[in-house]
């Protein structure tokens, strides 16, 4: 299976930069599915309506989301009826929405994506390693699904790798989400699990994690609130990485990284 993922789009310019190169990248790789992480679209936070059927119509089959989920108040009885837009699974019991969506191809095979948030240096959740496992408990890849899938939005380095190295071999990939900086650390586990700490910001990169730079070395410099932060304006860098994967084994054949666009160094997939 080829799945492409793109990582947190954050406001206007990670919008624009989703709908100029998508086409591209699907026309290149022909994915069998595309997930985005949109939690930062609407303007840095959270995401609405309007925004999920845009990236619906551009080609994403799966939206997943993080800490700012409930930035947009409008979302909350919007996640209730749309099985595409998830939350992190291990909010408490009775919060709208679901943090797991089984997608079925065309042609009968499945993936089973899931969104998980950490709890190290954000809001404290339930465990997401028991929680998706327990998720998990009932689906052998290759058998019950094809391949899954695993957005992890978290905010430390350890805890990230830590939740890959538990799931390895249980799932198809782990990709990382939420500190807006794409790390260079793509690889397969030894039980076959694809793996990417950070996916990266899908925005303008002159800036501070996508914030205009004068709002956010302001917190820096003068210890005090300023002005409410903004999503920088500038053209914007997809980021991502596509997976290749067994249908008879949910294992990972490869991962590579996808930069496009903007002023970062670029890098598209070569195993399409």
């Amino acid at each position: 299976m080829r799945i492409i993922f793109i990582g947190d789009i954050m406001g206007r310019s990670g919008r624009e930069a989703l709908e100029k190169h998508l086409p591209t990248l699907r026309k290149e790789l022909q994915p069998d599915v595309v997930i985005v992480n949109g939690e930062n679209a609407a303007n840095g936070a959270g995401i609405t309506e309007k925004i999920c059927k845009e990236f619906y119509e551009w080609g994403v089959d799966c939206i997943t989301t993080g800490n700012h989920v409930w930035d947009q108040r409008e979302i909350i009885p919007y996640i209730a009826r749309d099985e595409r837009l998830l939350r992190p699974l291990n909010f408490p019991p009775g919060t709208p929405g679901g943090g797991l969506y089984k997608h079925r191809l065309n042609d009968g095979r499945t993936i089973t994506i899931i969104n998980a948030m950490g709890r190290l240096f954000v809001d404290a959740l339930d465990d997401p390693f028991r929680g998706v496992r327990e998720a998990l408990a009932n689906e052998i890849m290759g058998k019950t699904t094809n391949a899954v899938f695993v957005d992890f939005h978290a905010e430390t380095t350890s805890e990230k790798m830590s939740f890959a190295h538990h799931l390895d071999g249980r799932v198809s990939a782990v990709v990382g989400t939420h500190t807006h900086i794409p790390t260079a650390d793509a690889q397969i586990l030894d039980g076959g699990t694809a793996y990417q700490t950070d996916a990266g910001m899908s925005g303008d990169y002159n800036s501070v994690i996508g914030v205009e730079t004068e709002i956010a070395m302001h917190r820096f410099v003068k210890k005090m609130p300023g002005e409410r932060m903004r999503p920088a304006k500038g053209e914007g860098t997809l980021c991502g990485c596509y997976i290749v994967t067994n249908d008879n084994t949910g294992r990972a054949l490869s991962i590579e990284p996808i930069r496009i666009g903007g002023r970062l160094a670029q890098q598209r997939p070569t195993n399409a």
